[in-house]
């Protein structure tokens, strides 16, 4: 560990070690007006939470950069929007974690350790595998929000109860139908009436 002058310097502190000074899964106390108890059972759920949504987003870019076909540019642009919409959820989220006195999960191999959504085939699949994918996630995400939504509410934390209900289900609903509108076979122009 780099020593540290007691006079001010400009040199950067290189190559330095610290002691971890709090573990993932404890919380800090804060005063909240919430016990430790339900401040502990809400950042258990917001980082599952927290770390689906890093996947769905990554997901999402995945899609984006490798969208193929008729729709690609229609297809292309809603999968940046979404994702940067996830991106904002992802903070949110993390956010609320941190306010709660927890830590929040943000190392990508930790993510990818304890996310329940299925990981990818490494290459390119058809468009609508890849949108089915996005569905299957979000669907994922939404039924562990309404469980943990009224969870947190039971247990008088309305806080984490307002953001996965008002932002992250909200968010999740819309966007699963803008996708799934992508997944009804109609033809993309309608042929004459004889």
């Amino acid at each position: 560990m780099a020593k540290r002058s007691s006079k001010p310097c400009s040199q950067p502190w290189l190559h330095v070690d610290g002691a971890q000074i709090q573990e993932f899964g404890t919380v800090r106390t804060f005063p909240l007006g919430l016990s430790a108890q339900a401040r502990e059972y809400s950042c258990q759920r917001l980082n599952q939470i927290l770390a689906d949504t890093q996947i769905l987003y990554s997901l999402y870019m995945k899609h984006h950069w490798l969208m193929r076909g008729p729709t690609f540019y229609q297809l292309h642009l809603l999968l940046d929007k979404h994702a940067g919409e996830q991106l904002e959820l992802v903070d949110a989220l993390a956010e609320r974690v941190q306010t709660l006195g927890g830590v929040a999960v943000g190392d990508p191999r930790h993510v990818a350790e304890i996310t329940v959504i299925p990981r990818p085939p490494d290459g390119c699949e058809e468009v609508p595998a890849m949108l089915s994918r996005l569905v299957e996630a979000h669907e994922t995400i939404l039924i562990a929000c309404h469980d943990a939504a009224a969870r947190t509410q039971e247990k008088g934390d309305d806080g984490t109860n307002d953001l996965l209900v008002s932002e992250v289900i909200r968010t999740g609903e819309l966007q699963t139908w803008f996708l799934i509108e992508h997944l009804v076979d109609t033809p993309l122009v309608e042929s004459p009436r004889t």
